[in-house]
């Protein structure tokens, strides 16, 4: 089993900037990639960015890109979102997920965390 633990959500105005991040415990000495979704009321859960074990691989939703960066810690079972220029539509519950590869779907990941909120006002 594999814990996951995510912090950095809260309100930010629009344009502004937040950093998420995601710790793994449990079972985390297998190699695995890692993957933020994020789901907005009365709407799906959909994919935001993923990041291999290495850290050298990154996707990204086209609704994303360019604004935010995601990236693994020095210590592998850490990853961060690094979200600027934030809009409205980027509000939501953000949650990290652990797979053996990236992958953008959900039904591909195995372990998730419980998410943390992100609220960007105007």
């Amino acid at each position: 089993q594999v814990q996951l633990r995510e912090s950095g959500g809260g309100l930010v105005q629009v344009g502004g900037s937040l950093r998420l991040s995601c710790a793994a415990s449990g079972r985390t000495s297998s190699t695995y990639a890692m993957g933020w979704f994020r789901q907005a009321p009365g709407k799906e859960r959909e994919f935001v960015a993923a990041v291999s074990w290495s850290g050298t691989y990154t996707r990204y939703a086209d609704s994303v890109k360019g604004r935010f960066t995601i990236s693994r810690g020095t210590a592998k079972n850490t990853m961060f979102l690094q979200m600027n220029n934030l809009k409205p539509e980027d509000m939501g519950v953000y949650t990290c997920a652990t797979n053996k590869v990236v992958a953008t779907t959900p039904d591909e990941y195995d372990y998730w965390g419980q998410g943390t909120q992100v609220t960007v006002s105007s």
